[in-house]
């Protein structure tokens, strides 16, 4: 029997005989972070149909399937929730944000009475990415923020402010690791501390961005305590 005649050789050309092939159609683009890069790069959303080949010629339909988004850099892809995670540049503005609102709150909690709470919330912020931010603009803030929620001084965290803060962090919350979820909370409590122990207020507007970003109350306890001890 001649070389390839055989059972052996006849299925050892199927694969190049027949085959599979998947066509790709971009249907949108954008930025997000890449994995593979490390990176925020450019990307393609792009749709897909799968087809049987016969000599590497499609002759039959398979079906479309699963969209996909392939990074313009390195080539590479990946299913769509890769562009849940948000780019650097996204990143870095929702901790900002997240930074700026829990200072906004833990200050409406205590009152702006006190110019060392304003001083290191105001470096709390800027340090977070609000570089020009000031004290006066801080007490300000608060005392629209007290004026749009109906909140005085001394109360608790009222449902419009738990709101505000759960809309900050709820998204951030699952790109951060334990470490940097503990320490948005710990900004806060460093505030609170600032002009003395922690008002009830305060321990509950506390509590309220702990529970946001997904701390577990005992976690929470134990970390307002650790500030409390070094302040």
């Amino acid at each position: 029997m001649l070389p390839g005649r055989g059972r052996n050789g006849r299925a050892a050309r199927l694969p190049r005989i027949l085959g599979t092939r998947t066509t790709w159609t971009p249907v949108g683009d954008g930025e997000f972070f890449c994995a593979g890069c490390g990176g925020d790069r450019n990307y393609q959303r792009l749709t897909g149909r799968r087809s049987l080949t016969l000599l590497g010629v499609p002759v039959l339909s398979r079906g479309e399937c699963a969209p996909a988004v392939e990074c313009a850099a390195c080539g590479r892809q990946y299913g769509m929730d890769a562009l849940d995670h948000p780019t650097t540049a996204r990143f870095s503005a929702m901790l900002r944000d997240a930074v700026h609102t829990v200072a906004l709150a833990v200050l409406a909690a205590g009152g702006t009475g006190a110019r060392s709470c304003l001083r290191t919330a105001a470096v709390a912020v800027r340090r977070a990415g609000y570089e020009d931010c000031t004290e006066e603009q801080l007490h300000d803030l608060v005392e629209a923020l007290e004026a749009d929620t109906g909140r005085f001084q001394g109360e608790p965290c009222v449902p419009g402010l738990a709101i505000e803060l759960h809309e900050a962090l709820d998204p951030l919350a699952p790109h951060l690791a334990a470490a940097g979820r503990e320490s948005i909370l710990l900004q806060g409590a460093r505030i609170a501390l600032a002009d003395g122990p922690y008002t009830p207020a305060e321990r509950d507007t506390l509590a309220t961005v702990g529970a946001a970003l997904t701390l577990t109350s005992t976690d929470v306890t134990r970390l307002l305590e650790s500030a409390d001890s070094l302040s």
